[in-house]
């Protein structure tokens, strides 16, 4: 791992002084002002290095400040936030804010939910706002929505970024200032009072994390007025290493931006209490044009800081959970460090959503193959080192919809689309990996993902048997009823692939036996079947623990009555297979 720069950036304490530092290499003089010095410019010293230091006394939180920076040739002032800010009065161009750093976590003794039992809800807190509200969601709002989350299961909530943005809205993933929480959901203490009523109820936070670019808007830019090539100074690759889609790309080679972003890590995990983060495009981050193989474009700096950052915060919380999102499907990427990996304990498996919308025919042709391929792979012989969902906020957005959209465009809650969805959902929740909902898919949110509709919530209650149908589904995938241990485990196999039909079945198991084996049946055909024939891979009386097609998930669907179903000398059972169902059966333990 790197080794620490020696020097506290940012502001600190140390008794009744305040000491505030800053990196400006390229400056002629940098002055502190604001509510701290009584709106006086008051020069700081050059420590002859880049950085410039002050020290005031009695400074209380609350007040404000900001850095005025005089470039070379003393001709312009540029007014900058302390980059380690952690409040802000306005997001898009207020002042630096002294934080109280005191929060009374009321002995939070929070243990981080291993791999395998994770099931994690990816939320936007600007879209949880009550309905007609006139401002977006905040953490309280989210919190109110604590006891439904956690009945329906999940136990990690996924928050996408909660930094400050430029606009006070969006999807969070252009960071203006990475080390504050937006004001409009409810800033710093909004956050760290989340994280704890979180822990109170088993439910770990993890964080979505940008650190493949900075936006342009942010401060950063040409921050003491140095560039090079009209760039961004000496936050940025000033060469065309500096591009990427987005805004300005880090220089991950300069010791003072590791640092940077390293210290960010350390912050979350420390003074948030957060229990990991999901890096996004990392992919972005260690190869100029998004590509894996391209050495001609690699970054290897990036390469370096990755494995920095999840060195790093598995040192501070051992039980953290590092997620990459990279888009290349590299072992590497989960690879201990030792072996030249990056050591994240998982990655976002992009191709899992795209398989099952091949399979339902949302995208031409149904092809079983793309679902076949997501069962059976794993990275490094872990089937947990990969995140696996129906939809994320990239796949119900950008151009698409949600699958529950695509399947019924326009009316995304006919019965068609509640048969479908909830088919994709039993085969996220039993597929080996950790499954991951996009909010409001067990509710049937229609459209795209986007940051400004609320949540549609009467949708959980007119759609209460969807949302039941998922909370049976969590509860088996973590064997809650003590039958369905093979949910947890790490063996896959496919027995059964009708292309022609549309139907796939697959074996899970940890250690096998009763109780622990698990079959899943899979119709993903428009067509039922009063006579479907399989031959299973283990003889016996097999019990349904799941029956998408249940009346009780909703009125309207066909209901076939089976519960338990018995191989013949040959390990052949028959079915009667609706249209777009699921099924899953296990033994009784002994």
């Amino acid at each position: 791992m790197a080794h620490q720069l020696k020097k506290n950036l940012g502001v600190t304490r140390h008794g009744s002084d305040t000491e505030f530092r800053v990196w400006a290499p390229f400056a002629v003089q940098v002055d502190l002002t604001g509510t701290v010095c009584d709106n006086q410019e008051l020069p700081m010293a050059s420590e002859g290095d880049g950085y410039w230091s002050l020290s005031l006394k009695d400074i209380e939180p609350g007040q404000n400040y900001v850095y005025r920076i005089i470039t070379p040739g003393g001709d312009t002032v540029l007014t900058r936030n302390d980059p380690r800010a952690q409040q802000l009065t306005t997001s898009d161009s207020g002042a630096s804010v002294i934080i109280d750093p005191d929060f009374d976590w009321q002995d939070d003794n929070f243990v981080p939910i291993p791999l395998e039992r994770q099931v994690i809800y990816e939320l936007h807190v600007g879209t949880f706002n009550r309905p007609d509200a006139a401002t977006i969601g905040t953490f309280d709002d989210a919190l109110e929505k604590l006891d439904y989350l956690k009945e329906l299961g999940i136990n990690v909530i996924e928050l996408m970024p909660i930094t400050s943005m430029s606009h006070s809205f969006g999807w969070g993933y252009a960071p203006n200032h990475l080390y504050s929480v937006e004001n409009a959901y409810g800033g710093r203490h909004g956050l760290l009072t989340f994280v704890r009523e979180c822990h109170k109820k088993g439910v770990a936070v993890i964080l979505d994390v940008v650190y493949n670019h900075f936006s342009g808007e942010t401060d950063l830019w040409q921050f003491d007025g140095w560039s090079e090539n009209g760039r961004g100074g000496i936050y940025f690759y000033n060469d065309p290493r500096g591009d990427t889609p987005w805004g300005g790309r880090p220089d991950y080679g300069r010791p003072e931006v590791r640092q940077f972003i390293l210290d960010n890590v350390a912050m979350w995990l420390n003074d948030y209490h957060l229990d990991g983060m999901r890096v996004d495009s990392t992919i972005y981050m260690r190869n100029t044009e998004g590509h894996d193989n391209d050495p001609a474009h690699d970054i290897s700096h990036a390469w370096y800081l990755l494995q920095d950052i999840t060195e790093l915060a598995h040192k501070i919380k051992p039980g953290a959970t590092l997620i990459a999102e990279d888009c290349a499907n590299s072992p590497y990427l989960t690879k201990p460090r030792s072996e030249s990996g990056c050591a994240f304990d998982a990655q976002w498996e992009l191709g899992f959503p795209h398989a099952l919308r091949d399979a339902l025919g949302l995208r031409g042709g149904r092809t079983l193959a793309g679902v076949r391929y997501e069962l059976e792979r794993r990275y490094n012989g872990n089937a947990f080192e990969k995140v696996i969902f129906s939809d994320s906020h990239d796949t119900a957005a950008n151009g698409s919809v949600r699958l529950n959209e695509a399947a019924s465009a326009g009316d995304a809650a006919d019965k068609h689309a509640r048969e479908k969805a909830l088919l994709a959902s039993t085969i996220m929740l039993s597929s080996p990996g950790i499954p991951m909902f996009l909010q409001g898919q067990e509710f049937m949110q229609e459209g795209s993902f986007n940051d400004w509709q609320e949540l549609q919530w009467a949708k959980a209650e007119k759609y209460s048997g969807m949302v039941l149908a998922h909370r049976h589904l969590v509860d088996l995938r973590l064997n809650r009823g003590d039958n369905t241990a093979g949910l947890l485990g790490q063996n896959t196999a496919v027995f059964h692939q009708d292309d022609n039909n549309g139907v796939i079945a697959y074996h899970r198991w940890d250690k096998g036996g009763a109780g622990d084996d698990t079959l899943i049946i899979a119709n993903f055909g428009d067509a039922a079947h009063d006579i479907y024939q399989i031959r299973l891979p283990l003889p016996g009386t097999w019990h349904v623990r799941f029956n998408s097609t249940w009346k009780g998930y909703s009125p309207d669907f066909p209901q076939v009555d089976i519960s338990t179903v018995t191989t013949d000398g040959n390990r052949m059972i028959t079915l009667n297979l609706p249209a777009y169902a699921a099924l899953i059966f296990s033994q009784e333990s002994q």
